[in-house]
């Protein structure tokens, strides 16, 4: 087994940090109203369990060596998913709109800052591919991938909040949150596979 990474502990709790602080925009149009307190906490639970989730996957990786690789990626894609939701949301609260076309503008706005953002910590910190040879095919391979997880995620999530709209009880800003999270899982599959075995290939 390998000694523990340092610079990888440190790189996750800023991370857990950086998380933490997109939440911020989110919960008011979730219907969750916290004090300054409440945000700090908020942040600072994320702030130290993505720490924690190296240190576990540290652990295991003595009988599984994939697991720092993989929770490395689900630490990134934690990230990305809080700064999708929290442009969204400064967005939907910037403008009081939360459905129709201006929803899918949103929506797209935010999932382009959330990819760019995936590629630095998936190229530089989860695969270590900064000597790639591959140079600029390599990005026009991102590119691609995510020109495909776009059409999957803008689709999905214009689809549950356009579509099916929201249900009696539901506010249309906590539905278009919906909409949102519908879609990272969605395309969460898709872009694993296509980081993995298509851009960041060994």
């Amino acid at each position: 087994m390998e000694n523990l990474d340092k610079k990888d502990l440190k790189i996750s709790l800023f991370v857990g940090f950086a998380a933490g602080l997109f939440l911020i925009p989110i919960f008011p149009n979730l219907g969750i109203h916290l004090d300054l307190n409440g945000r700090l906490l908020a942040a600072g639970i994320l702030t130290v369990f993505t720490p924690s989730g190296y240190l576990t996957a540290f652990w295991l990786s003595r009988w599984f060596p994939v697991m720092i690789q993989f929770v490395k990626f689900g630490i990134t894609g934690g990230l990305n998913a809080l700064i999708y939701l929290g442009v969204l949301n400064l967005l939907i609260s910037a403008t009081g709109i939360a459905a129709g076309i201006y929803y899918s503008v949103f929506v797209s706005a935010a999932f382009i800052v959330s990819v760019m953002n995936s590629y630095v910590w998936n190229k530089y910190w989860v695969f270590k591919a900064s000597e790639s040879a591959a140079g600029g095919g390599e990005f026009v391979k991102f590119f691609l991938v995510n020109l495909v997880g776009f059409g999957i995620n803008v689709g999905a999530a214009s689809f549950v909040v356009n579509v099916l709209g929201a249900p009696a009880g539901i506010s249309e800003s906590l539905w278009a949150n919906i909409g949102a999270v519908s879609a990272v899982f969605i395309t969460l599959f898709w872009n694993f596979i296509g980081m993995k075995f298509i851009v960041f290939k060994k």
